[in-house]
């Protein structure tokens, strides 16, 4: 970790400042005295040892801001115990990957001298965010100044007072001379290369590099399928028989890239210490609630809801609502399908230059439809999985993007899957692909990039303008730096993000054969996407806190659903294509069992391809074996020397009591 600007605490230990926790302004003055005293603790007293300071006021007309901010940070001695705490992995000095022990911290690679460097702030940072969430009260009842907000010892401090409004948000500060250094070899010069993924991990944690290298393998991998397109769409375009060749590529194509991404991110993974890494016990959310009981694993007292009300609430509320939400889009679709009728119909009486443009305009309302439906919808799913009550964050996830992807696949495809396999029609297939493609393409960047950065800069110019009125040219002092980024925005994560990637991939790999300029359009898509998710992350939201990564979790099972369904659709638009009906003139049946077996065998070729292709690298897979080989090897010796030492201690009481040894 590089040093920054220094504060001091109360009890005048200077420190760097790398998080900060805002809490209410009215909140009551002895529960900010406990709070603060709690998290100064020593670790013995069940504290977390860490340093705190409050942010001041800094100007005059700031004396109706929030006084209640606060930074806080750690000595290098406690964020070094903190790392091997939540099982950071390095590099060790053989240039073996092994988690981190304070003990024995000269033999890793990167630890020199006391050690400054060893940690990037993201770590740090993250290291502090675990530490304030298993601060966990003792004997307390409740929260000191509030007797209605019940404690219980083990529970958790910091998400109690979340969930009741007390503490409003933690984050963690951007570092100016890091994040200026990363800005300008990410995405200020616009230049044809790799992005810079050690650097975004160094600075925004493993979840996010991850993100940001599955966008650019996905892109790099859409180049072939551009580089096909381009051709088939030029010259191809009356021929629908010759576009079969063209979804057989598809399917390979889709099955390869996924398979070789696994490799991709188990090596990137393994280099950054968290393929290897061991999973963290997980704990409640801060939103979960229930009866109060204990936990078996841990004996602590936490909330206990049944599994039978949770359930109850899934199959008789959720899945309901679900099925009513799929219902309403397929009605919106059939409006949809009535307006193209009306548009035909217009264009056929009068064929003029406005009628042909009047043409595009419902697939161009339909795409804008389906934005809307996405993102209420995207409310009403996370408002139905918060109700369910899910114990554990990664439950909450799995059963939010289980909503949400359902939801979006009927929405975003099933005009496409009716128009080619109801109506039969390629021509208009082809145009609303095109069509629903790019204006979801163009409203993402609005909504996602643009309308954000614009609204975040007319929120902060005014501050701007009067920081620089009363400090000249001067630097921000940190209260002023602190109180700007209270004020951006929180970024959510890369829900959203993958979300979107997921319907550009089932764009391309279901129904690209007969539209081949999808593919170029994505991958123009991307390059934007680069630099737009890049800035955004840079100036418009809240630096997220680092989370450890390994893949990129349930969105790999996503991906490689898409692309099974993608072998039944290609097979379905091969089936329909001239050529192939020409063979079966006389009988359709034979035509449906022949494109089912075609199907069967590119499916059993798919699942052949998942397993010859290993998901980890055989050279680090070699090296994993070896690091728990020599773990392992440890283990015994050490239970030797534990046993051969209890012999001795044994013998030596022996004969100092002057009993005969026996053995």
């Amino acid at each position: 970790m590089k040093k920054s600007v220094s504060v001091s605490d109360s009890d005048g230990h200077a420190f760097t400042p790398l998080v900060a926790i805002e809490l209410a302004e009215d909140v009551k003055e002895e529960a900010v005295t406990w709070l603060l005293d709690r998290i100064k603790d020593k670790q013995q007293q069940g504290g977390t040892d860490l340093l705190v300071d409050q942010v001041p006021l800094e100007t005059q007309s700031d004396q109706k801001g929030n006084p209640n901010v606060f930074v806080v940070g750690a000595t290098w001695l406690r964020l070094l115990q903190g790392a091997e705490e939540v099982g950071l992995v390095k590099e060790f000095s053989d240039g073996s990957m092994r988690g981190f022990t304070y003990a024995n911290k000269e033999n890793f690679k990167s630890f020199q001298g006391d050690g400054d460097g060893f940690l990037s702030t993201a770590e740090c940072q993250y290291i502090i965010k675990h530490e304030l969430d298993t601060l966990r009260a003792r004997e307390e009842t409740h929260v000191p100044g509030y007797a209605q907000m019940k404690l219980y010892p083990g529970k958790s401090i910091i998400r109690r007072m979340q969930s009741k409004g007390i503490l409003l948000q933690i984050f963690p500060l951007h570092v100016k001379e890091d994040l200026k250094r990363l800005s300008l070899s990410w995405y200020q010069k616009v230049k044809l290369s790799y992005q810079p993924l050690d650097d975004i991990r160094q600075y925004f944690g493993e979840s996010m590099a991850l993100y940001f290298g599955f966008l650019e393998y996905f892109t790099i991998a859409l180049v072939p399928m551009a580089f096909f397109g381009i051709p088939y769409y030029l010259f191809d375009w009356e021929s629908y028989d010759k576009y079969v060749l063209f979804a057989i590529f598809n399917l390979v194509w889709s099955t390869v890239i996924l398979e070789v991404w696994k490799r991709r991110s188990a090596s990137l993974a393994y280099g950054w210490g968290t393929l290897s890494r061991k999973k963290a016990f997980e704990e409640p959310r801060p939103g979960f609630h229930g009866a109060l009981g204990l936990n078996p694993v841990t004996g602590r007292e936490e909330p206990v809801f049944p599994y039978a009300k949770r359930h109850l609430r899934m199959y008789l509320v959720s899945v309901p609502f679900v099925l009513f939400c799929l219902y309403l889009s397929l009605h919106v679709m059939m409006v949809y399908f009535e307006m193209e009728v009306w548009a035909l119909w217009l264009h056929r009486e009068e064929p003029t230059i406005w009628t042909s443009l009047l043409l595009y305009v419902p697939s161009i309302i339909y795409a804008v439809v389906i934005e809307v439906m996405n993102r209420l919808y995207r409310y009403a799913a996370e408002f139905l999985t918060e109700w369910e009550n899910h114990r554990l964050e990664s439950s909450y996830q799995n059963h939010l993007v289980l909503k949400v992807l359902v939801f979006n696949f009927l929405n975003c495809f099933a005009s496409l899957f009716y128009i080619a396999f109801v109506m039969q029609d390629i021509v208009l297939l082809r145009q609303s692909l095109a069509t629903l493609l790019i204006t979801s393409q163009i409203l993402n960047q609005i909504m996602e990039a643009f309308l954000p950065y614009w609204l975040q800069k007319r929120r902060n110019k005014k501050v701007h303008k009067r920081n620089q009125r009363i400090m000249g040219e001067k630097e921000l002092p940190l209260g002023e730096q602190v109180r700007l980024e209270a004020d951006m925005y929180t970024y959510l994560g890369t829900f959203d993000d993958y979300l979107e990637l997921f319907l550009l991939f089932g764009y391309v790999s279901l129904f690209s054969c007969v539209y081949p300029l999808a593919a170029v359009l994505v991958v123009l898509n991307n390059v934007t996407e680069v630099y737009s998710d890049a800035l955004k992350m840079c100036k418009v939201f809240k630096r997220p806190f680092s989370e450890p990564a390994a893949d990129i979790g349930v969105w790999q099972l996503a991906f490689e659903t898409m692309s099974v369904i993608s072998v039944v659709t290609n097979c379905a638009l091969i089936g329909m294509s001239p050529h192939m009906k020409a063979y079966f003139p006389e009988s359709e049946t034979q035509l449906i069992l022949v494109v089912v077996a075609v199907e069967h065998v590119l499916l059993a070729f798919k699942f052949f391809l998942a397993f010859v292709i290993p998901d980890i690298p055989k050279q680090i897979q070699i090296k994993l074996a070896r690091l728990e080989f020599q773990s392992l090897e440890a283990l015994k010796k050490r239970l030797d020397y534990l046993i051969c030492e209890k012999s001795v201690r044994q013998k030596m009481l022996e004969a100092a009591a002057g009993t005969p040894n026996k053995s």
